[in-house]
C-alpha cells in the first residue's frame, strides 16, 4: 500500500496524473464518480472529456500554450500524444476529434498494468498518502465541503468571475496615465481617459457584443455580486460611468482636466507585466472582447492573455494553501492538480497533473519534492499559483507573462517569445537531466 498513488477524478489533470504515477512504477487507485454521477457538464463517461471547445490551442513555440505543451510530449505526456495522434485540421492550433481523443485517453488508462479504476463518488479524503485531488472545476457538493474543511472555507472559492488581462508590453503609454483616485497609494493604476464620444461609441458597441450562452447552472452567479459589465451597462448609459468607469478623483496630465470616464487596470503579478481590466467581468464571447475592449483607448493592440469570464468553477486559494510542489503546506502527501488549483485551461490542468504524480513518487520514496523551473511554462504556472497575490487570487491560463522576462530587449514580439520558448526547453532539458 506505500506504493500506491490514489488519485480523485478521471478529468485530463487525473488522467494524466495516473499515467505518469503509473509509468514510474506506482499502483494507481483512479477515482472517477461518472456514471453514476454525472457533473452539469459532462456528458459521457469517458475519461478526460472535453467538455467546451475541442482545441488545445496553438502549438508553436513563438505561442505560450504551444511552449506548454512541446515541454509536456518531452515529459511523455498522455494529453498530448492522445491529442496528437487524434487531432483534426485547425491551422496552427492542436484540436482534437473529442470523442477520438477521450476514447484514446480511457483506453491507455484502462489497459495500463499499474492503474485499478473505481467508478465511485468520493466524498472524503481518508486514505493512505499520497493523494491527489483532481476532481476538477465542477467538484461535487460533499467533497467540495470537505476540501473546505481541509482548506479552511475562506480559502474556496465556488464561483470564477474574473476580468480581461492585458500584457503592459501592448498598451499605449501615450495616452494610458498612472494615477490613483486623489492620489491615494501612490500611481497604483493605469488610467485608459474617454471623451464622451469615444465612451458612447464603447457603450453601445458593449451592449451589441455576442454573448457566450449561460449554463442553467450558472445563472444564479449573476446574484452573486458578479455582474457582467455589460449587463450594468444595461441599466442605463451613464450606469458605467457612477461604476467601475467612474472619472472621480482623478486628472489627466494630458489635458489637465477630469475625462469623462476612466478605464483601469491594475497590477496582476509581482513582475508587473501582466494587468486586468479593473471591474471589467463579462459574459461577451472571447472575439468580441478582443473587439470591444480596443476601442478603449490605449488598449487599441492590447494582448490578451486572460479574457474575462463569470462562470462556476470550484477552486482553492493556492497560494494560501499550497506549496509551488501543488502539495498542501499543513498536508503533507495531499497534492491538488487541475483547474481546482487556479490553472485554467485544458493544457494547463494535464501540466499540473503532471507535476503532482513526479511529487507523490518522490513522497513515496522519500525524496525532497521537485518543483520546476520558473522560467519553463509548467515552473511558471507553479510559480504563479504559488506567488500570486492571494487577496482576489483567479484562475490563469499559461502566458508568457508568467515566465521571466529576457535580459535584453527585442521588440519583435514573435522572435522574442521564440527566444522566451527555446531559453524555457533548454532549462527544462537541464533540470529533467539532474533529476
Amino acid at each position: 500500500m506505500l506504493n500506491t498513488v490514489t488519485i480523485i477524478g478521471a478529468g485530463l489533470a487525473g488522467s494524466e496524473a495516473a499515467w505518469q504515477a503509473a509509468e514510474m512504477g506506482h499502483e494507481v487507485k483512479l477515482f472517477e464518480m461518472r456514471p453514476g454521477k454525472h457533473s452539469p457538464a459532462h456528458h459521457t463517461h469517458l475519461f478526460a472529456e472535453l467538455v467546451c471547445s475541442n482545441s488545445l490551442r496553438a502549438n508553436g513555440l513563438e505561442n505560450a500554450v504551444g511552449l506548454l505543451k512541446e515541454e509536456m510530449r518531452r515529459l511523455n505526456s498522455l494529453i498530448i500524444s492522445c491529442a496528437d495522434e487524434n487531432k483534426v485540421p485547425a491551422g496552427g492550433a492542436l484540436a482534437v476529434d473529442r470523442l477520438k481523443f477521450a476514447q484514446a485517453v480511457t483506453e491507455k488508462i484502462k489497459n495500463h498494468p499499474n492503474i485499478e479504476v473505481i467508478y465511485k463518488e468520493v466524498t472524503d479524503l481518508h486514505f493512505p498518502k499520497p493523494v491527489i485531488l483532481a476532481s476538477g472545476p465542477l467538484t461535487s457538493g460533499l467533497l467540495a465541503g470537505k476540501i473546505g474543511k481541509t482548506t479552511g472555507q475562506e480559502y474556496l472559492y465556488f464561483y470564477d468571475a474574473a476580468a480581461p488581462i492585458v500584457t503592459k508590453d501592448s498598451l499605449n503609454f501615450d495616452i494610458i496615465f498612472k494615477a490613483s483616485r486623489y492620489g491615494k497609494g501612490g500611481d497604483d493604476y493605469l488610467n485608459c481617459p474617454m471623451n464622451k464620444l469615444e465612451y458612447e461609441a464603447f457603450y453601445h458597441a458593449l451592449l451589441a457584443g455576442e454573448q457566450a450562452e449561460i449554463a442553467d447552472f450558472e445563472k444564479q452567479i449573476f446574484f452573486e455580486g458578479c455582474m457582467p459589465i455589460e449587463e450594468m451597462a444595461r441599466r442605463g448609459e451613464d450606469t458605467l460611468r457612477y461604476g467601475p468607469m467612474k472619472p472621480v478623483g482623478l486628472i489627466n496630465p494630458l489635458t489637465g482636466e477630469r475625462p469623462y470616464a476612466v478605464v483601469q487596470l491594475r497590477q496582476d503579478n509581482l513582475e508587473g507585466s501582466l494587468f486586468n481590466i479593473v471591474g471589467f467581468q463579462t459574459k461577451l464571447k472571447w472575439p468580441e472582447q478582443e473587439r470591444v475592449l480596443r476601442l478603449i483607448p490605449g488598449l487599441e493592440h492590447a494582448e490578451f492573455v486572460r479574457f474575462g469570464v463569470i462562470h462556476r468553477n470550484t477552486y482553492i486559494n493556492s497560494p494560501k494553501v499550497l506549496e509551488a510542489t501543488l502539495q498542501l503546506k499543513k498536508m503533507p502527501g495531499v497534492f491538488f492538480t487541475g483547474q481546482i488549483t487556479g490553472v485554467e485551461g485544458y493544457v494547463e490542468s494535464a501540466a499540473s497533473g503532471i507535476v503532482a504524480a513526479k511529487n507523490s513518487s518522490n513522497f513515496i520514496k522519500g525524496r525532497e519534492l521537485i518543483v520546476f523551473p520558473k522560467d519553463t511554462a509548467i515552473g511558471g504556472l507553479c510559480h504563479y499559483i504559488n506567488t500570486a497575490p492571494t487577496k482576489k487570487f483567479q484562475p490563469m491560463n499559461i502566458n508568457f507573462g508568467l515566465l521571466p522576462p529576457l535580459t535584453t530587449k527585442i521588440k519583435d514580439k514573435r522572435l522574442k517569445n521564440l527566444l522566451i520558448g527555446e531559453r524555457a526547453l533548454e532549462s527544462l532539458n537541464e533540470f529533467l537531466t539532474n533529476y
